[in-house]
Formats: structure tokens, C-alpha cells, sequence
């Protein structure tokens, strides 16, 4: 009990260290800005892994539509952090500032996700052919036709130049695809279902790319800046792990054309799942060997979940669930100090580990343990 209330001691430690100071934040002029107005670039920045942000925030003029577009709340997630990733390829974060899209407008997105309208249609409802502006396949109205573009998002980056503005450097778009296209044969009946094949799902996003790229490209601050763009296959609605990137292309300054695609070899699994014990079997009989341990300690107990992130077929990341009823904080501490163990026993230190441990009143506790970390932060809710 000791070690384990010195080790949230320790976390609580790290992370007040580790606060913002806000009294040193780097004043910049932005670019289109007033010359009285000052956007702030905070000098801290939380880890390798994540860009500094220019303040105030500036929201994206799309926000809120990736809430209803995209399945699920996992995958509304890894879409925006695995965009990120991505411009790590080309955007150093030690260098760039990142800032949400300011160029793609909300109408803009909506009717970009609209299906293509037959001539007929755009006659019934008394719309030009400029205004033809769905990416999605015709509804032809015979037979159904999968809608493969579920999202566009969108990511800038920024530097600081020698009079103190920040000016846009890069853009990185990410396309949602729909691995599983849900619709109704008559309004308001039952929902059907189809799985689009992988391979169909690239060729339609690559061309998607090309096709949003020659838009980007009229749109004004966008004819010169590079453009990165990147293909993100989502899950089904009843997935509980998410989807993920598979392919980026790159369009150097002022090209409206696409350089040739780099894969993306990164996938979230489930332990345990069938699809862990086929492909990933040594990284599933450990986590299987700590499940195992963990419901020893309470009778009829079987609720350990895993989310494992594997990139270039290695296994990275694992987030552990536990939900567990306690009857005391004392037993809660104890079965945490138990498992912060079971990590150390049956994991190899090259993986970062996560077990976040709840309860019916809300979080228990938390255990980190970061790659080639010989102890983990535990912390303890209070």
C-alpha cells in the first residue's frame, strides 16, 4: 500500500511539474490578423507527440460535423489524433504550430458529402451544375450504392516567421471511408448493411483524393501551400476498437496533383478477439495470462478488455478496462497494487501500458506504464 501511495505521489509530482507556464507564452502576429491583435504559442508542450496550438483557439468552421458523420465516439478520436501522425511525416512539431481548419466552410463539407445528383435531380430541385458539388456515387435508385466518403477533416500548420507572424505552411486533410455502408430501403424502415471490400474502399478514396485536391486548390489561401492527404478507413457502429489511417499522398507547393501513395501500416485490435489469435497470438496469450490473474482475485469475475495499437505490424500501444465493484477503498488500493504487478509480470517493457480500473462510482484508479519504463504512475481517485 505504501509503494503504491508513493507511486500517485509521484504521478501527482510529475504532473505539477509538468503545468503550463502560462507567465512565458510567445506572442505572434497572425498573418491575417489585425496588427493589434496577438495570438499567443504556448512554450510548453505536453510531449514529443503532440504540436503546440496558436491562442486563442480558433475553431474549425466545419466543427461539430464529425459528431454525426463519423460511427463512433472511438473512432471520431483516432480520425483526429491519427491525422496528427500523419503530419508528423512532413510537419516537425518542434517547428510547426498546429491550428484546426479555417478553410473548409461547414456548407462546404456538407455538400462535398451530398451524393452526385443525376441531371433529372438537378432539375427537380432547380440547381445548376456548379452547384454539383457531392462526391458520392449516384443514387441511381435500382440498386444500392455504397456511400464511401463519411468525413473530411482538416488540420493546418503554421510557422513563425522573422517579423513574429505566423503564416500557414502546410495542410493535411483526412478522408473518412466507410467500411460498412448503413441504409434504408424505405424511409423510415429497417436499416441494411454492407461491407465494402478494402481494396474497393482504396481505389475510391485515391480518386476521392485527387478530386478534393483540384477543389482545395480554388479555394482562396490554398493555391501555393502544400497539401498532405491521408485515407482513414472507419469501423462499424458496433466496433469498440477504431479504425485507422492506411494511405497519405503528398501535392508539393502548388501542384494539383498527388505524388505516390505511402502506406500506413497501423490497426487497433481487440484482445481477445478472433482476430488477435489468428494474427497476433504471442501479444494475445499474455494479455490472456494477466486476464487470468486479475479474475483470480474475485470469484465470477470476467470483465478484462483490452485495445491493443499495432504500427508496422509491432505491437505499441495496450489499453486495459477493468470495471470491477469494490466495497472499500482500501480493497481498491489493494487490487490495484495487485495488477500494477501483473503488468510488470506479463508484459515485455517495450509496450506502453494503460489500465484504467472502475468501478459503478466512476474511475478507481489508473496505471501507466510507458515503454522501456521500469516503474509505472499509479494513481489513486480520491
Amino acid at each position: 500500500m505504501k509503494k503504491i501511495m508513493m507511486l500517485a505521489l509521484s504521478l501527482s509530482l510529475l504532473l505539477a511539474g509538468c503545468a503550463p507556464k502560462f507567465n512565458k507564452e510567445e506572442e505572434v502576429v497572425q498573418g491575417k490578423m489585425d496588427a493589434k491583435e496577438k495570438a499567443i504559442i504556448p512554450n510548453y508542450k505536453i510531449s514529443d507527440k503532440y504540436y503546440r496550438t496558436v491562442l486563442p483557439f480558433k475553431p474549425s468552421e466545419s466543427r461539430g460535423l464529425v459528431v454525426g458523420n463519423i460511427n463512433s465516439k472511438y473512432d471520431i478520436n483516432e480520425f483526429e489524433t491519427g491525422l496528427m501522425r500523419v503530419a508528423q511525416n512532413e510537419y516537425d512539431p518542434d517547428k510547426y504550430i498546429f491550428q484546426e481548419g479555417q478553410y473548409l466552410k461547414k456548407d462546404t463539407v456538407r455538400s462535398w458529402l451530398n451524393r452526385k445528383l443525376t441531371p433529372e435531380q438537378l432539375k427537380e430541385k432547380k440547381l445548376s451544375e456548379a452547384e454539383n458539388l457531392g462526391l458520392n456515387p449516384i443514387d441511381n435508385g435500382k440498386e444500392e450504392t455504397p456511400k464511401y466518403l463519411a468525413h473530411i477533416l482538416e488540420h493546418n500548420y503554421l510557422v513563425k516567421n522573422d517579423e513574429g507572424k505566423v503564416q500557414l505552411e502546410g495542410v493535411v486533410i483526412g478522408l473518412a471511408l466507410n467500411s460498412t455502408y448503413y441504409y434504408q430501403k424505405v424511409q423510415y424502415g429497417p436499416t441494411y448493411e454492407t461491407k465494402i471490400d478494402h481494396k474497393e474502399l482504396e481505389k475510391e478514396g485515391k480518386k476521392l483524393a485527387e478530386e478534393v485536391l483540384k477543389r482545395l486548390r480554388k479555394i482562396e489561401g490554398l493555391e501555393e501551400v502544400p497539401i498532405t492527404i491521408a485515407l482513414f478507413e472507419q469501423q462499424s457502429k458496433s466496433s469498440v476498437v477504431p479504425g485507422n489511417f492506411f494511405a497519405y499522398a503528398n501535392a508539393s507547393k502548388g501542384s494539383a496533383s498527388l505524388g505516390s501513395w505511402e502506406k500506413i501500416d497501423e490497426k487497433y485490435v481487440q484482445f481477445p478477439s478472433t482476430e488477435a489469435d489468428k494474427q497476433h497470438r504471442e501479444d494475445l496469450t499474455a494479455f490472456l495470462n494477466f486476464k487470468q490473474d486479475v479474475e483470480s482475485y474475485f470469484p465470477n469475475f470476467n470483465g478484462v478488455i483490452g485495445k491493443a495499437f499495432y504500427a508496422n505490424g509491432q505491437l505499441q500501444e495496450l489499453s486495459i478496462n477493468i470495471p470491477i465493484q469494490f466495497y472499500g477503498k482500501a480493497e481498491g488500493i489493494g487490487f490495484t497494487q495487485y495488477v500494477t504487478g501483473l503488468i510488470m509480470q506479463h508484459f515485455p517493457e517495450y509496450v506502453s501500458i494503460e489500465v484504467n480500473i472502475t468501478s459503478v462510482n466512476g474511475p478507481e484508479a489508473l496505471i501507466v506504464r510507458k515503454a522501456d519504463q521500469s516503474e509505472p504512475f499509479v494513481h489513486i481517485y480520491q
